[in-house]
């Protein structure tokens, strides 16, 4: 009887909702990047996380072949909500409209608009004796993105009195385009290209550029029988924990503090970001051999950027660090670029039956040119050499409102990392989360994002334990603490340390227009004083924030955001302090949307800089550090001609009362203002 009332009630609430104001393809990624993204440093990659996020609202997944796994890496919804969600959609058959969520319990008001606009629900006839070709020509799920930006001022880079060597060898002009068309579970075609103010436009196969600076592309086909996954060109891989093979859908701590630590197995997916340091470029393959148990591989070869040294004692050449800057502007970046090949290869094997999900994983990395890095104190178990192979499992169950997850991995010949969690629903308000974690100071790995301290799952143990509370659907608060500790010497820290953070934030939602929260974070990790007569004095470095932030909306097309960011740093007895307050304000009417922002920012110094994001153009990322003493203003315009045709324009304004030039090295603009201009065309076809 009761998938018969799931029926009756999804098909009313479909037919009851059509007319009703609920958001599709507006969903405001600055607030659901303020939501998941609690503390904001310049230790992780922001851009290929909201990127990922982006894409995902531009090629929203079939409702009715949505995975739990790809609900698992959207991070706002629980366990119990995936489970209730795919437990409905098995006993009721398959959804009729995206609507028909609203009848799954468990699943809130507040979830529900968050999670439509990254769902969709296919007609079932689309793809009726139509061949993949003529599915591609006539997919209307595309774009094509053209962008243009460039500062006003003159940076020193580009001027004819500095050295020959530190001069840009390219335009201020940034150019980027990219195109895609896809259909969920089905397939994926497009290319990105780009080139960074400074970067020459040229033609140097031996460098392998061809035209703009970076060129990325990818063929994916998908669910062709028994091949479930085979992307040709560039991609990216999550499996287990990430401890071996982990993308940018790993979020780490945050106001989330429950679901984000784990994540999620989505194995490989299209890579279209603008980062050129964190991607495969080859082939990858997923198979399945039966209902529960697939086989992946992959294998990959590219250039990678080095900074080349020659061994006086050998005739050789050799590499003292990897660049992931991804800039070639000048002589050295130049000569740098693409100095060594790298290959990768890997397999996987992986098993699914209900709750349990298991792998095993075997990755292979190889450099043409040994790495050698120059020695310091804290380097000493840093990779080096050329080859490098990891092994390791994943295992993740769940039982009841309980999820364990986990993973262990082992560089050969080297050190050992582990990580395991859980998460639970101890009650209907309260969610909860643990994590243990144990990284040797000689494990080593390239493509890894786990939940970890440090950038890298190397030299650190740690206790993690995070929480949420819901009051009501008005009042909620959640947190964590984190406890970590470095057996070895770190970058800045040249001895064995300890240290722990924790956040609290408390959230306000009396109507589904206003949000209001409160938020306190604290961080302490032990740092170098001096190195007077190579005596390494530390002392432990207290960062405070305190955010206040409010959402509303005064009329349906006017919303505002007002915030205050305050902070602290306390180091050996002395105290500075930063501050910016901000106002935000959007306007839509009918086809044109205007959005800007006033800021005021006072810093006493770099160690108190303050990270907000910024609206951007469509797919770009904008998420400066507010630091001095100053104003920040940017003012943002879309307009839509057509429903296939939109244009923005962006201005952004830098002034300051504290210095006379802005930026350092190449980047410096002599005076105390800077403006930025951007210019994007989308086109669908």
């Amino acid at each position: 009887m009761k998938p018969v009332t799931y029926v009756l009630v999804g098909i009313f609430i479909s037919i009851t909702t059509v007319a009703q104001d609920f958001p599709r393809k507006d969903l405001d990624l600055q607030r659901l990047v303020d939501e998941i993204l609690a503390v904001q440093d310049d230790d992780f990659n922001y851009q290929e996380l909201y990127e990922n996020l982006a894409q995902l609202l531009s090629n929203p997944v079939n409702l009715n072949l949505i995975t739990k796994e790809q609900l698992q890496a959207l991070y706002f919804l629980t366990d119990a909500q995936i489970q209730s969600l795919l437990v409905y959609r098995e006993e009721a058959g398959p959804f009729l409209s995206i609507y028909e969520l609203q009848s799954v319990p468990g699943l809130d008001r507040n979830s529900f608009i968050k999670l439509i606009p990254f769902v969709t629900v296919a007609d079932p006839s689309s793809r009726i004796n139509k061949s993949l070709w003529l599915r591609v020509v006539k997919e209307k799920n595309n774009y094509l993105v053209f962008q243009f930006d460039r500062t006003l001022e003159q940076k020193r880079g580009y001027k004819d009195d500095i050295p020959l060597t530190s001069q840009y060898a390219g335009s201020p002009n940034r150019i980027y385009t990219r195109f895609r068309t896809s259909h969920a579970g089905d397939f994926s075609f497009g290319f990105t290209m780009e080139k960074d103010a400074g970067e020459q436009i040229r033609w140097a196969p031996s460098k392998q550029q061809f035209g703009l600076d970076f060129l990325s592309f990818h063929a994916q086909i998908l669910n062709k029988g028994k091949l479930k996954n085979l992307i040709v060109g560039d991609y990216q891989a999550q499996f287990g924990q990430g401890l071996i093979l982990g993308s940018a859908f790993g979020i780490g701590k945050s106001a989330e503090a429950v679901t984000t630590i784990r994540r999620p197995n989505i194995g490989f997916m299209p890579y279209s970001s603008l980062y050129e340091a964190g991607y495969f470029r080859g082939a990858a393959l997923t198979y399945s051999i039966n209902k529960r148990l697939s086989i992946h591989g992959l294998f990959s070869f590219r250039g990678r950027d080095g900074n080349l040294n020659k061994d006086s004692t050998a005739d050789r050449s050799l590499v003292s660090s990897l660049s992931y800057t991804g800039l070639h502007r000048t002589i050295s970046e130049i000569n740098n670029r693409n100095i060594m090949n790298e290959s990768n290869m890997a397999s996987i094997i992986s098993y699914k039956q209900k709750a349990l999900d298991a792998g095993i994983i075997i990755h292979h990395t190889e450099f043409s040119i040994p790495v050698l890095r120059a020695p310091t104190v804290y380097n000493q178990f840093y990779f080096q050499g050329n080859r490098n192979t990891n092994v390791g499992a994943y295992l993740n169950y769940s039982y009841k409102n309980v999820a364990f997850f986990s993973e262990l991995a082992h560089t050969l010949d080297q050190g050992f990392a582990i990580t395991a969690g859980l998460i639970s629903n101890l009650t209907a308000r309260l969610d909860m989360s643990i994590l243990l974690r144990k990284f040797d100071r000689d494990y080593q790995s390239f493509y890894s994002n786990a939940l970890s301290e440090s950038s890298t799952p190397q030299n650190e143990q740690g206790v993690y334990w995070g929480w949420k509370y819901t009051f009501n659907k008005k009042y909620s608060f959640s947190g964590y603490v984190d406890l970590f500790h470095f057996p070895w010497l770190r970058y800045r820290s040249y001895v064995p340390s300890s240290g722990n953070e924790w956040l609290f934030r408390f959230n306000y939602k009396p109507t589904r227009n206003i949000l209001l929260f409160v938020q306190a974070f604290e961080e302490t990790k032990v740092i170098n004083l001096s190195t007077e007569n190579n005596l390494y004095q530390t002392a432990p470095g207290i960062k405070r924030n305190y955010w206040i932030n409010l959402d509303y909306s005064i009329t349906p097309s006017i919303t505002l955001k007002t915030r205050a960011q305050f902070n602290t740093y306390q180091l050996n007895g002395t105290n500075t302090q930063g501050m910016a307050i901000l106002q935000d304000l959007t306007w839509q009417y009918r086809k044109l949307s205007i959005s800007g922002r006033y800021a005021l920012i006072d810093t006493d110094s770099y160690d108190n800089r303050v990270y907000v994001y910024e609206k951007d153009v469509w797919l770009a990322f904008t998420f400066p550090a507010y630091y001095g003493v100053g104003v920040r203003n940017y003012l943002l315009v879309q307009y839509a001609f057509t429903k296939d045709l939109d244009v923005w324009l962006r201005w952004g304004h830098d002034r300051f009362t504290d210095r006379d030039t802005i930026g350092s090295s190449g980047e410096t603009v002599e005076g105390n203002s800077q403006n930025d201009l951007r210019f994007q065309v989308r086109i669908r076809f």
